[in-house]
């Protein structure tokens, strides 16, 4: 009988961690899908569109950390995209792969320090 390694007794292979990036993409769209929403809301029931109004809606601090928390959710999301993009399509070169992912680590670090430093000079 052929061996055809399905069932309870199959080899498994890979990273491992598919179902929870796959979850967490979910997770992190719903809430950029939400932080959306609010601003869309508050744009159409706002008055008056001014640099000084929206700097009251952003000196809220709730506001600025449902604000960085959306950050952080849209970087961790687009950390799991792009390592799979890596994954996927640089097969050629384990070292070209590694360094494209540092590379990718070390700039959404860079942006989640700058979307920090952006929200709390308001």
């Amino acid at each position: 009988m052929a061996n055809n390694n399905i069932g309870p007794k199959r080899l498994v292979v890979g990273a491992g961690y598919g179902l929870r990036d796959w979850m967490a993409q979910r997770v992190t769209a719903i809430l950029m899908a939400l932080y959306t929403l609010v601003i869309l809301a508050l744009f159409l029931t706002g008055t008056r569109f001014t640099y000084e109004a929206w700097v009251g809606v952003f000196s809220m601090q709730w506001f600025k950390l449902f604000t960085f928390a959306v950050i952080v959710a849209l970087l961790y999301h687009a950390w799991v995209g792009v390592r799979d993009i890596w994954m996927d399509y640089v097969t050629h070169s384990v070292v070209l792969r590694l360094i494209l992912q540092v590379a990718t680590i070390v700039w959404l670090i860079a942006c989640a320090g700058y979307a920090a430093q952006i929200l709390w000079r308001v």
